[in-house]
């Protein structure tokens, strides 16, 4: 609800939120004079004498020779404040306690476990694109997209929101996967550019190759000038898979799968298979975009959720460049920051 009332009133939850820490410290401590509130808020004394004066304006803080204190209409309009505005406050916390955690700038945590609830993970999609209508600027923005059933689920949340004044190009970021067609790089990113009402460009190669194509594919000029876009994208979106469970749907032969769990791989993304370190173990002769590039490009959003996912969540965040932004939901993220691994 907080984030609708941001759309429509710009600076709202701003104000919003400085007017709930004044009547959350003046119901605690109160009676308490401007320039001790103003210390304990860490605000200037000439923004807290204004909104002060908006507060006692509408009758919810009285002021005496001992200081400021709040009518009774003013506690209870904070205890009702307190359940909309106490959850967002702590939500921003744990948001930023988990990003410190994992050693990037932001997460996004939505409420519930998406191994369980289809709800969450539709609600994790739709925190996506509320990431990238905030990342996108106006004009010209290349999207480059991974494919998957998390990417599935961000294309379908989206609409024409994400494309207004804005001029977006999606392009996939790997070749094509061999498996079920929806869920393919290139479809994904076709159906967002629909959703939007901007364009999309194919990249038409395999994603794993022998590596003795992989060079010569490389020179077809197709191919060449959709890498290229790709590596200069603006924002790059992608999903963490779990090793094993990725190795397994790319068919990968009983030899690897062995290897793999001797390596102790946890997470996968960019056709890398990392372990609890961060050190990649296994890695794919692919056509598609190469995590060397990710921090080069401006934006990266990393889409993740499920208790069942926390350790692959956690690995792969060991290689991410700090400027990542993860989206994730409480399930992972509790795990993540109650589980114990030790991480970076």
């Amino acid at each position: 609800m907080l984030s609708v009332i941001e759309k429509v009133a710009p600076g709202t939850l701003h104000i919003l939120k400085q007017r709930y820490y004044i009547l959350n410290q003046i119901q605690k401590v109160g009676p308490i004079g401007r320039r001790a509130l103003a210390n304990r808020l860490g605000f200037t004394e000439r923004v807290l004498r204004k909104e002060v004066e908006v507060l006692r304006s509408q009758g919810l803080i009285k002021s005496s020779s001992q200081g400021m204190e709040c009518t009774p209409t003013g506690i209870t309009v904070f205890h009702q404040l307190d359940k909309l505005m106490g959850q967002h406050v702590q939500s921003q916390e744990k948001e930023a306690k988990l990003a410190n955690k994992l050693g990037i700038h932001h997460c996004t945590i939505v409420i519930g476990n998406t191994d369980a609830d289809q709800s969450s993970a539709s609600d994790m999609a739709r925190a996506t694109t509320e990431v990238l209508d905030f990342l996108l600027p106006e004009g010209a923005s290349t999207i480059a997209v991974m494919g998957g059933t998390t990417m599935v689920r961000v294309a379908e949340a989206m609409g024409q929101q994400i494309g207004l004044n804005r001029d977006l190009m999606f392009v996939p970021a790997r070749g094509g996967l061999g498996e079920s067609v929806d869920i393919q790089a290139n479809v994904i990113a076709e159906n967002m550019a629909k959703r939007t009402g901007g364009k999309s460009r194919a990249l038409y190669a395999p994603e794993h190759v022998r590596s003795e194509t992989y060079s010569l594919l490389l020179e077809e000029p197709e191919i060449k000038e959709s890498l290229e876009l790709v590596e200069n994208a603006s924002v790059v979106l992608y999903s963490i898979g779990n090793a094993m469970e990725m190795a397994e749907r790319r068919g990968m032969n009983e030899e690897t799968l062995n290897e793999l769990r001797k390596s102790e791989a946890v997470a996968e993304a960019f056709g890398e298979f990392i372990n609890q370190e961060g050190e990649i173990v296994y890695k794919l002769s692919r056509i598609g975009l190469q995590s060397s590039k990710l921090p080069s490009i401006p934006h990266v959003v990393a889409v993740a959720g499920g208790k069942n996912k926390a350790r692959a969540i956690a690995a792969h965040m060991k290689t991410a460049p700090p400027h990542t932004w993860l989206v994730t939901d409480e399930a992972a993220a509790n795990e993540i920051l109650n589980g114990g691994n030790p991480l970076k």
